[in-house]
């Protein structure tokens, strides 16, 4: 562990990637589920059909498949719409953007399940009475649907955060100083691979113990007041 502790300042580098890395996918991972889950809740027969094509797309393709075809391929497709639109000129996309996009488009097709399923748990009649006191939507969400949404939705969502933590070392293919690459780095430097990837996995315990801590008491703040059968 002497060589571990020698690589220290590396592999905190590559430890604040990986952590800056979940907490950006996961805020897009949120958007693109809120966006799902309403889109399949709508009444628009487009809406419904384009939600569904894009989670069957994600459950039916590995995550490391999307994220190069959306690394590689993405970055393509932009430069050749710019070329012929002469809307702007060469775009280079880093692979932390490449990542963050790729990771949170993929979570976001299980996000829109876990929204979609915790929304249809709310009582349809307490949305009702909200448009009965002549609350607008955004307040309905606001003060009805969101807390409500969130109770119900915890759980899967705990899930969903634990198992897009581990997916983040998908990105150290591509070539992303993560926590993952700087350790791979530092045991082909001193031929101790298997030291290095021990730390790797005590140090993604730590991130995933520390996430289950917090996620718990969030659960027991959305469920004060809520009598337990």
């Amino acid at each position: 562990m002497d060589t571990v502790w020698e690589y220290r300042n590396l592999l905190f580098e590559g430890t604040l990637v990986t952590i800056q890395l979940a907490f950006g996918s996961l805020l897009l991972a949120i958007v693109f589920g809120l966006v799902g889950a309403m889109a399949k809740l709508s009444n628009s027969r487009l809406l419904q059909n384009t939600a569904g094509a894009y989670t069957t797309l994600i459950r039916g393709v590995p995550d490391l498949v999307l994220m190069m075809l959306l690394f590689y391929g993405g970055q393509q497709l932009l430069n050749d719409l710019g070329g012929v639109t002469g809307w702007w000129d060469y775009i280079e996309i880093n692979q932390f953007t490449a990542g963050v996009f790729s990771i949170g488009f993929v979570f976001g097709a299980y996000m829109t399940e876990t929204f979609r399923g915790a929304i249809l748990a709310i009582p349809r009649g307490q949305i009702e009475a909200g448009i009965a006191c002549g609350m607008t939507p955004a307040t309905i969400f606001r003060r009805v649907t969101w807390p409500q949404m969130v109770r119900f939705a915890l759980p899967s969502f705990t899930n969903n955060w634990l198992v897009l933590v581990k997916a983040t070392a998908l990105v150290s293919v591509i070539g992303l100083h993560d926590l993952v690459w700087n350790a791979a780095t530092a045991g082909r430097s001193t031929r101790e691979p298997f030291t290095f990837m021990f730390a790797v996995l005590v140090i993604y315990l730590i991130i995933t113990a520390v996430s289950d801590v917090g996620l718990r008491w969030l659960e027991r703040k959305y469920s004060a007041g809520v009598r337990r059968v």
